[in-house]
């Protein structure tokens, strides 16, 4: 079960990764000042950061753009779920630190967004911070979930149907929440 749910965290963050990546082409993480002039009528010509400009431009103007935000944050929050988890049905090792790293990174994510902490004490530092932070505790959560999964392998190898059997739960469970 463990290992399952191990594949299953690996799944997400893949998919985490993808959808980010897109996400990225349309991101511009800046603070200017810039005048929303993009698809949706009342707030045109209100000025917001140019980060929460490209974001609002990426939920609106861009085909499927809102569709992959959900999908992405969807997959971050199942990620940290599927963490806690997969922590507690066995060693901890690696789990603190998935973990960890997986909420330094959502909380960065919401900082590079200059939406949720904007107006707040940590919404004072630059947003190409937050989005440097967030890519590079992005990676550092990868890295810690495949040392995890080649060591757990190691121990019990994977099977073909047991590949099929976690992507196909892993895309069950995030098109379901």
């Amino acid at each position: 079960m463990r290992q399952l749910v191990g594949e299953m965290l690996i799944y997400c963050f893949a998919i985490v990764l993808l959808t980010g990546g897109f996400l990225a082409f349309h991101y511009v993480p800046s603070g200017q000042t810039v005048a929303y002039d993009g698809f949706y009528e009342p707030l045109r010509g209100t000025p917001m950061s140019a980060a929460y400009n490209s974001i609002l431009s990426l939920s609106f103007d861009v085909r499927g753009g809102l569709h992959i935000r959900q999908l992405h944050h969807t997959s971050s929050v199942l990620l940290v779920v599927g963490t806690i988890l997969w922590a507690l049905l066995g060693r901890f090792r690696y789990a603190l630190a998935v973990l960890g790293l997986g909420l330094l990174t959502g909380l960065s994510g919401y900082g590079a967004a200059d939406d949720l902490l904007s107006g707040t004490i940590l919404g004072k530092l630059p947003i190409p911070m937050w989005y440097g932070l967030h890519l590079l505790a992005a990676l550092a959560v990868g890295a810690v979930l495949v040392i995890s999964s080649r060591k757990e392998a190691a121990q019990q190898p994977r099977t073909l149907g047991f590949t099929a059997l976690s992507i196909a739960l892993t895309i069950l469970v995030i098109y379901y929440l």
